[in-house]
């Protein structure tokens, strides 16, 4: 899949509008605003302290989202990812080259500490998120009704993105993961 990694524009409001509304409701667990009201997207093309990255196909569509939030309470050095790629396009690497940048602009921002939530049963993010330096801080057991109408549990990772980046420049390897 040939994909254009770009940062969200003003012009991209109904493009991300279309790709939140073909996100399966039942994936919406983690979202913590209504997606699809277009004037959410209109405010994250504004965000100013809040990057957000697209993956766009050929066609112009958009196939992966991240976006950098200010930790609770607008905190002014935790930032929290959100990160969504569409059926489709999982497994080709979208997930990693987004986050990685996000994770080069959350240093860029200033931020200190960045965190993501997912299901404690999804192996494949967390497996791509500890890969990227993100360390496992919490579980909360029971947080969140699956489609499968039973409980599930989440857990949240982080990573310390100044001691972590830093480590890398002064090894010489930041280059190679950026």
């Amino acid at each position: 899949m040939n994909v254009d990694l770009r940062p969200l524009a003003a012009d991209d409001v109904g493009a991300l509008h279309a790709f939140f509304a073909a996100v399966p409701k039942d994936e919406w667990t983690f979202f913590k605003e209504d997606v699809t009201d277009p004037a959410v997207a209109a405010r994250w093309v504004r965000g100013e302290r809040c990057p957000r990255r697209l993956a766009v196909d050929g066609d112009g569509r958009i196939v992966a989202f991240a976006a950098l939030h200010p930790g609770v309470g607008g905190s002014s050095h935790v930032a929290d990812v959100t990160l969504v790629v569409a059926g489709p396009a999982r497994r080709r690497g979208l997930g990693r080259a987004l986050a990685r940048q996000i994770l080069i602009d959350a240093l860029e921002q200033g931020f200190r500490k960045v965190t993501v939530e997912t299901a404690a049963d999804n192996t494949a993010a967390i497996l791509m998120f500890r890969k990227l330096g993100f360390e496992p801080e919490a579980l909360l057991r029971d947080h969140f009704y699956g489609r499968d109408g039973e409980l599930h549990d989440i857990v949240i990772l982080a990573h310390a993105v100044d001691e972590n980046w830093s480590s890398m420049v002064m090894a010489g390897i930041d280059e190679a993961v950026g």
